[in-house]
């Protein structure tokens, strides 16, 4: 079985196609890149920018080529040498467009009756019967039980039945009769629409997360497996793709049952999108590893100065409303807002399976409700992770003795593996954690936002060099060739972003006193989010006002305390708009901004190449996402899902490679020094892979010896700098020395020699870090 050496993401649309990528073959090549990694690929609703609302998994997506384009695209790559490495979306279905979607179509005109019936994870008992499709608006909800549902019409000849755009199919002989009006022959159907807001409360199929328009589908089923693996497999058997990755493994009712049998028909590198909380373990699953993120969270970490913890902590406290600065109180509360609110569906659901019955009791909701909401983790593996249900369960009844007794009771069922509703409550717990905390409490928290990162805890807040290197190390013994992520498709903020706010631990007064400015400038009703959307600005600064608008209302609304997606309030919007627009036509404001731009600078520079160095040499296969080869300052989708200057970064790679010099600066405006140690890094880990078995940390010594990270990969060492500001503050490296390895080590960007102990300032004279290998790498 083939091992990525590295992988490069890819995002596939109608706009960048797979004969884009095919086109762009020999780029990836110069770059070193071992593998490409391509977002999904089979049929999605039209117009999906992304590809996870896949609709027909029969067929490779028409417009982002179809299957000849797969063809050529994996002909391309295999003959240029590099894999390639396919996203499978196996939890859920899109149904936005019903006609589009063959399974879901034929279940709305034929109900339970329909063949591809259990290929749906739905409640119909829950529905009376009928599938609930909570599509109908405020204003068109009928006044009186059986009156018309205003927008809705009947196409007799088409056999169908639409709400203005939306377009459902008639059952068999359900508008037979010319008499029977528009609201009779609704009644009549499979399915219901019901007000959007139903979605919440009385949803009776499973979905991916709060979006109706994305329905679970039952993997579990050998025959429902059998239909949505058919052309995935089909592709393995032709060698056109040499590896999986699984979206949302957390969805599925039987993680390993699933991966096992995708192992048992596809014997190629599987890496799987589990989010780990820290400390938590991996399961012994058939797979390669994760995708990253707890790697990601980890790079983070080391680069951040502890010392600012306490002035950011107060900083944030003294703007925040309620217990916003405390996090576990937060978390809380965010998970009881969803399991009462959007997700409170499938807390009933849970207990209807739980105990056999067709409508439960309000306190084992509750009780349900308040035991997810104490989860410390996405969710258990029954019987693996009994413990964290244990505990759960501890917490929920100290947080409500009131439910003591009830708790216990529902405890005993959920450890059970062979209850229904254990297997249910598993699949819902992960739910409940990314709609709390990654789309809620994320932006709430606004002590350091380069922390609030999927797959982290904000509440912890930096990592020593020794505990950093304990994980690096844990990593390559179990998991060396599971996938590490600085930036992806579903990072809130982009590795250069979090790399230029990591310096604010360094320097948290001056974030202080430039927050209070900026407040009294352009005062927000919520000045705690006017911490988050500070730090946003100037994290990707400079960028068009446009996209600072669309991320502060996405932030806003995610946030939900002042604004929602479903209840507006357009007067703290527009308080939040004219923040943005201060830093554009503000003097003092945009003087502020153009400070704190300039302090942050060479930090965040010092900061961006440190976090990349330590990515593209430590343990795991590292994943570059598109772009991310230069500068890109980028926050959460769909400002980091943007069109990548190809053009651009084909030219400044060929510069690269004819040796011209980058700037060795902050002032680079590109990025180009950057390009340079990916280049370098990913032909390292393409070219030396024998060298990458080991993790050996080096201890440096002298007077700066703590803001040095060094480890010898066994023949490649990298280098990198931690807390710049203090190292400058602190007069740089002084008699600081590292003693390398015994042999000679060649410093891949200058070609100067080291042996023995070496001064840290002539290793990092010119760059904050470095990436040597043992000069036999000229030999082979």
């Amino acid at each position: 079985m083939r091992t990525p050496a590295s992988t490069y993401r890819l995002q596939l649309s109608s706009e960048f196609t797979l004969d884009d990528a095919a086109r762009l073959v020999p780029y990836f090549v110069d770059l070193g890149v071992d593998w490409l990694y391509l977002s999904p690929i089979l049929q999605s609703t039209q117009g999906s920018t992304h590809g996870y609302d896949v609709v027909d998994p029969s067929r490779v997506d028409e417009a982002r080529g179809g299957r000849e384009a797969l063809v050529r695209l994996a002909s391309a790559a295999h003959e240029a040498g590099l894999g390639i490495l396919v996203d499978i979306v196996p939890n859920h279905v899109g149904v936005a467009v019903p006609r589009q979607n063959p399974w879901w179509w034929d279940v709305l005109q034929h109900g339970e009756a329909s063949r591809f019936a259990h290929f749906f994870d739905i409640d119909w008992p829950a529905g009376d019967g009928k599938l609930l499709l909570p599509v109908i608006g405020d204003a068109d909800m009928p006044t009186e039980p059986g009156a018309p549902i205003n927008g809705m019409t009947i196409d007799r000849e088409a056999g169908v039945l639409r709400y203005y755009d939306h377009e459902y199919p008639l059952a068999p002989g359900s508008a037979d009769d010319d008499s029977l009006g528009v609201r009779a022959v609704h009644d009549a159907q499979h399915y219901a629409l019901v007000h959007w807001r139903r979605g919440d409360w009385s949803l009776n199929y499973r979905r991916f997360f709060t979006v109706t328009e994305l329905s679970g589908v039952r993997v579990e089923e050998p025959e429902v497996w059998d239909a949505a693996h058919a052309e995935i497999l089909s592709w393995v058997r032709e060698g056109l793709v040499d590896g999986l990755r699984i979206d949302h493994v957390d969805g599925l009712r039987d993680p390993r049952g699933y991966l096992q049998r995708l192992r048992e028909h596809a014997n190629v590198y599987l890496s799987v999108e589990k989010i780990l909380e820290p400390g938590e373990q991996l399961q012994p699953w058939p797979i390669d590893g994760t995708t990253g993120y707890d790697a990601l969270g980890e790079f983070e970490r080391v680069l951040i100065d502890d010392k600012g913890r306490d002035d950011l902590d107060e900083q944030a406290a003294a703007l925040s409303h309620e217990d916003v600065d405390d996090w576990p109180t937060l978390v809380h509360s965010s998970k009881r807002f969803v399991t009462d609110g959007q997700l409170h569906a499938e807390m009933r659901r849970v207990a209807r399976d739980l105990d056999g019955v067709a409508e439960p009791d309000d306190v084992t909701v509750d009780a349900i409700s308040e035991i997810a909401a104490c989860f410390s983790v996405y969710r258990t593996y029954l019987p693996e992770g009994l413990e964290y249900l244990e505990q759960a369960a501890r917490d929920a009844a100290d947080w409500r003795s009131d439910l003591g007794e009830e708790i216990e009771r529902v405890l005993g069922k959920l450890r059970d593996p062979a209850n229904p509703g254990a297997l249910r409550f598993q699949q819902t717990s992960g739910m409940v954690m990314a709609k709390a905390v990654e789309d809620r409490s994320f932006y709430r928290y606004s002590r350091l936002t380069s922390l609030n990162e999927v797959g982290g805890d904000p509440s912890i807040f930096a990592y020593p060099p020794e505990r950093f290197h304990e994980l690096q190390a844990e990593r390559q013994e179990r998991w060396p060739h599971a996938q590490t992520a600085l930036t992806t498709h579903d990072t809130k903020r982009s590795e250069d972003v979090r790399a230029r706010l990591d310096a604010l631990s360094e320097r948290p007064e001056l974030w202080r006193d430039s927050l209070e400015q900026l407040l009294e400038i352009a005062p927000l009703s919520n000045p705690a989010f006017g911490n988050l959307l500070w730090q946003a600005i100037i994290g990707v600064w400079p960028a068009s006002r446009e996209r600072l608008y669309a991320y502060a209302e996405k932030a806003a609304r995610e946030a939900g305390d002042f604004t929602t997606w479903t209840e507006v309030n357009a007067e703290y919007e527009d308080e939040l708009r004219a923040a943005v627009d201060a830093a554009f036509d503000h003097p003092a404001a945009r003087a502020i901004v153009a400070n704190l731009t300039e302090e942050l600078r060479r930090p965040g520079w010092s900061n961006s190449l440190s976090m990349k160095a330590l990515q593209l040499l430590g343990p795991g296969v590292p994943d570059v996402y598109q772009g991310t080869e230069l500068w890109q300052h980028s926050l959460v989708d769909p400002d980091n899902r943007r069109p990548v200057p190809w053009v651009e970064q084909t030219t400044a790679l060929g510069a690269i490679l004819r040796g011209a010099r980058p700037a060795f600066d902050d002032t680079d405006p590109t990025g180009s020094v950057k390009l340079l140690l990916t280049v370098i890094g990913l032909r390292l880990r393409k070219g030396l892979r024998e060298r990458f078995a080991e993790y050996r940390p080096l201890h440096a010594s002298g007077a700066s010896a703590d803001h040095l990270i060094a480890v010898d990969r066994g023949g490649v060492v990298v280098l990198a700098t931690r807390l710049p500001i203090d190292l400058e503050l602190g007069g740089g490296w002084h008699d600081t020395h590292l003693e390398l390895p015994e042999g000679r080590w060649v410093d891949q960007v200058n070609g100067t020699a080291y042996s023995g102990e070496v001064a840290v300032a002539h290793l990092l004279e010119h760059l904050p870090v470095a990436m040597l290998a043992r000069s036999d790498y000229e030999e082979e």
